[in-house]
């Protein structure tokens, strides 16, 4: 009995002690957290836009995909790069590109010889300029040194909304045929082109929105915040009856 007592005495107290080690340490009163280190941590931030709907209300538009283009300034050995990088994909009888993925922030890179590089998959600027950085600085550790600035753009912004209703897509084609097309045949989405700012909207009879070809979050917002008095003027209107509702007629 005294061995188990002990034994069960010693496992508290390490566990105390664990726990007291392993305590989040506060922070102090005091501390400048303004001027504090960037950490360079990927950031949600930006991943959920919010676009005033016109009518006193606002919608929430979800980024899905950026995509980002980068110039190192040097000729790349793709088989080099290959063979000493993890996480790396190349087969130049597929493609003439090696595809290398970042865990944090999540991320997919298509590196060409000539030292341009496409980065895709990310949710917002600040994690896609991240991941540039760290595709450009694993490329530095393997030996390929980048010639100054890596002249940093955003290409493409997707991102899709709710609108909460659903829309007449015949009636909108019609009114609109300049800058919509619909075949339900080939595709079951309505494409609207808005001519400023220059994005594209795949409007679905349910409601859902995509909105792609922006360069900024000010453009993705702009081009919902024109477009949606129209969806709301082909609003759906449920004329349907419910199931089971059968006018009755009364007995003679």
């Amino acid at each position: 009995r005294n061995i188990i007592t002990d034994i069960v005495q010693s496992t508290s107290t390490m566990a105390s002690n664990i726990g007291a080690a392993a305590a989040v340490p506060e922070i102090p009163e005091n501390a400048d957290l303004q001027n504090a280190p960037n950490q360079h941590v990927p950031s949600l931030a930006g991943s959920v836009l919010e676009c005033p709907d016109g009518f006193g209300g606002s919608l929430l538009i979800r980024l899905q995909n950026m995509s980002s283009t980068a110039n190192l300034g040097v000729r790349l050995d793709l088989k080099q790069i290959a063979l000493r990088c993890r996480n790396t994909e190349f087969n130049p009888r597929r493609f003439a590109a090696v595809i290398m993925r970042l865990r944090e922030p999540r991320a997919t890179a298509l590196i060409f010889a000539s030292g341009r590089m496409v980065v895709t998959g990310t949710k917002s600027t600040h994690n896609s300029a991240l991941a540039t950085r760290k595709f450009a600085y694993i490329l530095e550790r393997v030996g390929f040194q980048p010639a100054g600035m890596l002249d940093f753009k955003v290409q493409n912004i997707v991102g899709t909304v709710d609108v909460g209703f659903p829309i007449r897509l015949e009636g909108l084609v019609y009114a609109h045929p300049t800058f919509s097309s619909y075949e339900p045949e080939l595709f079951p989405g309505l494409i609207y082109r808005l001519v400023q700012p220059r994005v594209v909207l795949l409007i679905f009879v349910s409601g859902k929105v995509v909105i792609t070809g922006a360069k900024t979050e000010a453009q993705l917002i702009e081009g919902l915040r024109k477009m949606y008095p129209v969806l709301v003027e082909f609003r759906k209107e449920n004329a349907a009856s419910v199931p089971g509702d059968v006018p009755t007629v009364a007995a003679a």
